[in-house]
């Protein structure tokens, strides 16, 4: 045990692996408060959509970046960046341990590494871009990334076509290369102990079934239904958003409530696969394999152990568990 444990616990893993349960049972043992880093929780009025920890959890344990923007509002990492260090230095004055939870890799990475701040999005040069991948191919967009800023290529998959996008775009809008910018990022400078939670892709697809069940049944339609009626309907974040644009199909009358089922199930097991594909790239992380474990409490105490522990392994790579066919 270490008598100077780190002053950052990072709790990640992938959509429905159980990190909320968990992380509440930590924060319980710890006497920790929570930072979400996930990018759905910071807008009100999707609860149930997006597993928002419930009344009892924030009650006994403060939770921090939840509720802060409208559906309809902007909010980036770079916002994110501040919020969350402003959380964590508080917690830290406040003599508790800050703990990080969520399954938003590009959160996690701006409040430990910083982003930088790059210029706002340029609709018409983003729409340029789009069109030249459409008639030209996504290769085409990605080899002219690579003469301006190889650097920045060899670290983007040419069939993210967003992000290589985004990256053309910041490049003809400021003139320095994004790889350039990206070096004047700013790290948080504290000790962290960061731990992942993963399970056998069989047991996280039925997790991920019920979890499903689970929303339909406590009211999601009800709660898509309340986000339209508020005029949030047509907002990118929720026509974006796993459940929702699903439901909002249906509510239109284009799929059937059973195909919304279906459709909901099946992207989220996707987006748990990206997940895992992001956070296996993660340095420094200790991986949990939590499959056939349903204690939260014991899942817990396991990884309050691990906090304690020094020198946790730099060379840990996740586990090929939750591989989708």
């Amino acid at each position: 045990m270490s008598p100077n444990p780190p002053k950052l616990l990072v709790l990640v893993g992938p959509t429905a692996v159980g990190k909320t349960e968990v992380a509440f049972h930590v924060a319980l043992a710890l006497k920790a408060e929570i930072v979400s880093a996930d990018s759905r929780l910071v807008y009100r009025h999707m609860d149930i959509g997006t597993a928002k920890p419930d009344r009892r959890m924030q009650d006994q344990v403060p939770h921090h970046l939840i509720d802060l923007v409208e559906p309809d509002q902007q909010y980036t990492s770079k916002q994110y960046e501040r919020d969350a260090r402003q959380a964590v230095a508080g917690i830290l004055a406040r003599g508790k341990v800050p703990l990080v939870v969520g399954g938003t890799g590009l959160y996690v990475r701006a409040l430990l590494e910083g982003i930088f701040e790059g210029p706002a999005a340029d609709p018409a040069a983003r729409r340029r871009l789009l069109e030249t991948a459409r008639l030209e191919g996504k290769a085409a967009l990605w080899r002219r990334l690579l003469e301006v800023d190889p650097e920045k290529a060899s670290r983007t998959d040419p069939e993210n076509l967003p992000r290589v996008a985004r990256a053309l775009e910041v490049f003809e809008a400021t003139g320095p290369r994004m790889s350039d910018l990206e070096k004047t990022r700013q790290p948080l400078g504290l000790p962290v102990a960061k731990i992942g939670l993963a399970r056998a892709r069989q047991e996280l697809t039925s997790l991920i079934g019920r979890r499903v069940e689970e929303m339909l049944n406590l009211g999601l339609l009800d709660e898509a239904t309340s986000l339209v009626r508020m005029g949030y309907g047509e907002s990118p974040v929720v026509k974006n958003s796993l459940g929702y644009q699903e439901v909002l199909s249906h509510l239109a009358g284009e799929i059937s409530l059973e195909r919304a089922r279906d459709l909901i199930k099946q992207h989220t097991r996707l987006f748990a696969k990206r997940q895992m594909t992001w956070f296996r790239k993660e340095p420094d992380l200790t991986w949990m394999d939590l499959t056939g474990r349903s204690d939260p409490q014991d899942i817990a105490a396991e990884v309050c152990s691990l906090y304690h522990q020094s020198g946790l392994s730099k060379d840990d790579h996740a586990p090929g568990l939750i591989e989708s066919r």
